[in-house]
């Protein structure tokens, strides 16, 4: 088996990093096609079968346009940075509804010496964030096999980012897993080495990673009134 990634994948992401112009990326965007976008697109390809094994619901799409692939470009309207490029690439591994209804996704990034695969739903809207909150309080047992199992805890960390100060209203204060509702992203995820992304067996090590994820994710497409 080849590589998808190699060296020169991290070293045009650190040099667009550095040269965040228009004008250097038209000069240099053969190589961004040649050393991320398309190897990106192979493996979406390739991880197809992987995915299918764990969810007939979910999509790895290698299109360029409307596909997994996020755009590298960045949507400066109502941002005060304007620099026109992200210098990492990521892909989502999409729910077949999820243009119509929030559902929650698997997420690959690639950044030099921030590599990571996450799966979970990021910033849902307050209704669909009701409805998770609600769910884990009428299914705390099945939360706790889907995202507190020892095993899986090893192997992945729960996303604290922008958490509630404090747990919201309405909900019994001695709950189990009352912290967990503090959450605003319910997101598992786990770094992976630049050497691994660059090496062989990075299909192996994220196909094994959706299976790992997948009674997180089930339950989530649960909470959401998703087939999974």
């Amino acid at each position: 088996m080849s590589a998808y990634f190699s060296d020169k994948t991290f070293r045009f992401l650190q040099a667009l990093a550095r040269n965040n112009e228009r004008e250097w990326f038209h000069v240099h965007k053969a190589d961004y096609e040649t050393h991320v976008r398309e190897p990106f697109q192979r493996l979406l390809t390739d991880l197809q079968p992987d995915l299918a094994g764990v969810s007939l619901h979910y999509r790895a799409d290698p299109k360029t346009v409307g596909g997994s692939l996020f755009r590298i470009h960045r949507d400066t309207r109502f941002s005060r940075n304007k620099a026109p490029y992200k210098s990492w690439q990521g892909a989502r591994l999409f729910h077949e509804r999820f243009r119509e209804t929030p559902a929650p996704s698997w997420y690959i990034h690639l950044q030099p010496g921030n590599c990571f695969v996450a799966a979970g739903i990021w910033r849902p809207e307050s209704p669909a964030l009701r409805q998770l909150r609600q769910f884990i309080v009428d299914n705390p047992a099945s939360w706790e096999k889907a995202a507190h199992a020892p095993a899986f805890r090893r192997r992945y960390r729960l996303g604290e980012e922008d958490m509630l100060v404090r747990p919201p209203r309405g909900f019994p204060a001695d709950f189990p897993f009352i912290e967990d509702l503090r959450r605003r992203n319910f997101i598992a995820l786990r770094d992976i080495p630049d050497s691994v992304v660059t090496g062989t067996r990075l299909r192996q090590v994220l196909a094994r990673d959706l299976q790992a994820t997948a009674p997180f994710m089930d339950y989530l497409c649960a909470a959401l009134d998703l087939e999974f």
